[in-house]
């Protein structure tokens, strides 16, 4: 087993981090030792101790190399920044989300699409990110780890009243049914937390968002609306009315409860299922270690066959698109998915290795979703299509308290096509 850093070199990291960032650039020198300086952007506080280990067992086997991490909390305001002033790090780790894909349709990263490392990923993973946004035919980002959106469940409880994980709609309902005739609350929710209501929205609206829905809703831009082809209220209606019935399984006084306070209930037995992503566990082990907890998808198919697990890409490794350490940068990344580091950073981050053939760790949230990822049934976060200046998490708040699912509908196609008539331009080029 690695050995971990203590408290006081975490701190210490981190400080000495922060203050690298400012000189990303100057980390990099030429080489007068026979040592390159490859500098390393990342931006998970939470995976800053175990990159450092990586790190050091990387730079063990490589001794013609040093490798500088620069941990920063605001990644995405940062990397742009950098970008800007030319002073691009590396190595970079950022987060698959829509604001990754605008950087990759910029053509700011290295193209990976003749790289060896590429062939070992999980080609559904790398659909995921490819789906964001892509300059041409390059790949601009090799997906490192893996989150899980589901419905997290309490498995002893499920034991204890006879219950089976839902595989449709009408299973899922009578779930929840079953349960409160026991005097069990299925679900604990957290409105306080405007966001709170993203994952079940993320999760219930990629089956409409199948079949290249936002790429038709770019296509038409600011034309999108009631009489458009597609739109939210054509075709997301279904899904609100679909976490609207999710939303009255809840318990008294959901509306003022914190996300906090729902991994508290459940850690503590006090509820059936939440409806959040794997990064909940954690916080929730934190309270009870003992808890056996599982994922299941939101089955909003009625053909168990149809099912899909909502994933984003946690943690998506790239490079800087003319970096003069190429060769280097190279062999650090190759490192970074070799299969004993990704387990190993994977099972410590509770998240799902990329890499195919890596073994998951034996949690057993994540070894429910496995058969997801190993048949390539996964499916982007919605929300990362969206553009961010839209108010998302706010509208679907407002809608779960109100109920009124076409107001919510008529304000996201309004605000979509506002945004579009700004930024993106209707021949979808």
């Amino acid at each position: 087993m690695r050995h971990r850093m203590t408290r006081r070199g975490r701190v210490a990291a981190a400080a000495g981090a922060v203050a690298l960032l400012a000189a990303v650039a100057g980390c990099a020198n030429e080489p007068s030792d026979g040592v390159t300086t490859l500098s390393f952007f990342q931006f998970k506080g939470e995976a800053l101790e175990d990159f450092n280990q990586i790190i050091a067992d990387f730079e063990a086997e490589n001794p013609d190399i040093r490798v500088v991490q620069n941990q920063v909390a605001d990644a995405d305001t940062a990397i742009r920044t950098l970008l800007v002033k030319d002073k691009a790090p590396d190595v970079i780790t950022l987060n698959a989300s829509g604001n990754f894909g605008r950087l990759a349709q910029a053509g700011v990263f290295y193209d990976f699409s003749n790289e060896p490392v590429l062939d070992t990923i999980n080609p559904a993973v790398q659909e995921i990110i490819a789906d964001l946004g892509t300059n041409g035919d390059e790949v601009s980002g090799l997906g490192y780890v893996n989150n899980a959106n589901g419905v997290i469940y309490n498995q002893d409880i499920f034991e204890e009243q006879g219950l089976e994980v839902p595989e449709t709609w009408d299973e899922l309902i009578a779930v929840c049914d079953a349960l409160e005739a026991a005097g069990i609350t299925p679900f604990y929710g957290t409105l306080a937390d405007s966001w709170t209501g993203l994952p079940s929205f993320n999760a219930l609206g990629a089956y409409p968002a199948m079949d290249d829905f936002f790429d038709q809703m770019r296509e038409q831009g600011e034309d999108t609306g009631p009489d458009s082809e597609v739109s939210f209220e054509k075709n997301f209606a279904e899904a609100m009315d679909q976490q609207y019935q999710l939303f009255e399984y809840m318990q008294d006084g959901y509306r003022g409860a914190t996300y906090d306070d729902g991994n508290a209930a459940f850690a503590n037995g006090e509820v059936a299922m939440l409806l959040q992503g794997i990064w909940a566990l954690s916080p929730v082990k934190g309270i009870n270690p003992d808890i056996r907890a599982g994922i299941f998808p939101y089955p909003a198919a009625d053909d168990p066959a149809d099912r899909v697990l909502v994933s984003g890409v946690d943690v998506v490794v790239t490079m800087a698109k003319d970096s003069p350490r190429k060769e280097e940068a190279l062999r650090f990344i190759d490192y970074l998915f070799q299969k004993d580091v990704i387990e190993e950073f994977a099972a410590s981050q509770n998240m799902v290795p990329s890499v195919e053939g890596a073994e998951l760790s034996d949690e057993p949230a994540i070894q429910s979703v496995a058969p997801y990822f190993d048949e390539g049934r996964i499916a982007g976060f919605i929300d990362h299509q969206i553009p961010p200046s839209i108010p998302l998490a706010a509208i679907d708040q407002q809608f779960l308290f109100s109920g009124d699912a076409e107001a919510a509908l008529a304000t996201l196609d309004s605000e979509w096509s506002k945004v579009a008539a700004r930024t993106i331009p209707v021949t979808g080029e």
